[in-house]
């Protein structure tokens, strides 16, 4: 009988030598935990063009799991929302303009949270888990900062000593993506400090909360949210956190910086990263190697065509769908061996936000959305948007002066 792995090597203290192929089953389990935790930033957002609060989470952080749905809801509570900004050129704005007419894109948006397991849950583990959540691509300002911008230096990232270090030493990382991670905008309450300062404030208050427990932090993102996911694990370790692991849990990432910037990351043994992927999916490709972007950590490679029960599909968006790809983790057995599930794991969940399922499964495609997109009908017999819980008003984090890194 295999020797079940410490948790410490479930968070990638050995790289995770032996644990991925075959898969281990509770660093299978840990995946799909990480991939659920990422997916309900897709279910909980507010897209809806008409909405008060759209950019925002629908759902307040008292209940949040509940309502996306989570496995194991009662065991993890949402301590903090994060919200970001980005700094959008004239050009950029133009281009902006020119894809949509969204009058939110260039509001601050609610681009994850910050969790923690349960007192209850933490005494049995021996620790406290802390989870870091980023959200995927959704808002247009989001697809301009993917599309339009290049490799820049993460010197504010650096801790002091550090960057003092000679400029062709200095990691360059996409500057899409670091611009909404430490942009702020000055005259918005959910953005008055940066994504960054928002993260680091709190992590240090949980870090003095619970420094009578031991600890382990899980950075986790799809997409752009495993970009995110990549910076925010280094930038907490490059800043302190050494005495705790880190592991970023990332799901079809692009490729966040160049050669500099991974080799700062190996530098640091507590930090890990574990990427998870489809071999179909180009966006892990992007930006192009040719530009000078090195791929980063470790990998573990499906391959959605490998289930039955997924259509074999010619859409990139398909590739790319997180859904499929947490499905095709829960069956994996290598690319030898047979699909077969090792965890149970509900079918239907595959065609929340897409139609990949076969027809012969009758489930109905992108079957995840509001009730009648919102509407209800009010006491005079009119439809309406139905006003938001008040739980779930969307309201700014307080960051008091003395808790800022």
């Amino acid at each position: 009988m295999a020797v079940e792995p410490a948790w410490e090597e479930l968070l990638g203290s050995k790289d995770w030598e032996g644990l991925v192929d075959p898969l281990n089953l509770s660093l299978r389990k840990l995946i799909l935990r990480c991939g659920n935790f990422c997916q309900g930033t897709y279910d909980a957002f507010d897209n809806d063009e008409f909405s008060k609060y759209a950019g925002s989470s629908r759902y307040g952080k008292k209940s949040f799991f509940q309502k996306v749905k989570l496995e194991s809801a009662s065991d993890y509570q949402v301590q903090s929302f994060l919200y970001a900004t980005a700094e959008v050129s004239f050009a950029q704005a133009i281009f902006l303009h020119s894809l949509s007419h969204d009058s939110w894109d260039r509001e601050s948006n609610w681009i994850g949270y910050i969790a923690v397991t349960t007192d209850e849950v933490s005494q049995a583990l021996g620790r406290r888990e802390i989870y870091i959540a980023w959200r995927g691509t959704i808002r247009g300002y989001e697809w301009v900062n993917d599309l339009v911008d290049g490799l820049e230096p993460i010197d504010e990232l650096l801790h002091k000593e550090t960057s003092e270090e000679v400029d062709e030493k200095v990691p360059k990382v996409m500057g899409g993506w670091l611009k909404l991670y430490v942009s702020s905008n000055p005259d918005s309450s959910f953005t008055k400090f940066s994504a960054r300062t928002q993260l680091r404030s709190k992590i240090q208050e949980l870090r003095n909360q619970y420094k009578d427990e031991k600890m382990s932090i899980i950075v986790t993102g799809h997409s752009l949210g495993g970009s995110l996911a990549t910076l925010s694990a280094f930038d907490l370790v490059e800043n302190g956190i050494t005495d705790i692991p880190v592991a970023a849990v990332v799901f079809c990432c692009p490729h966040v910086g160049e050669q500099n910037f991974v080799d700062r990351v190996k530098k640091y043994p507590n930090l890990k990263v574990l990427h998870i992927k489809n071999e179909q999916d180009l966006i892990p490709k992007y930006p192009l190697e040719i530009l000078g972007y090195r791929s980063l950590g470790t990998k573990l490679e499906l391959d959605n065509n490998k289930s039955p029960n997924l259509k074999v599909s010619t859409n990139p968006l398909d590739w790319h769908n997180l859904e499929a790809l947490l499905h095709t983790a829960a069956g994996w057995n290598g690319v030898k061996q047979a699909f077969e599930l090792k965890v149970q794991r509900s079918l239907a969940l595959v065609n929340k936000s897409s139609g990949i399922l076969k027809d012969e499964n009758l489930i109905p495609s992108s079957w995840w959305v509001v009730e009648n997109k919102g509407m209800i009908l009010d006491e005079k017999g009119e439809w309406i948007l139905a006003p938001a819980d008040a739980e779930d008003v969307p309201q700014p984090e307080v960051i008091s002066s003395d808790k800022l890194p």
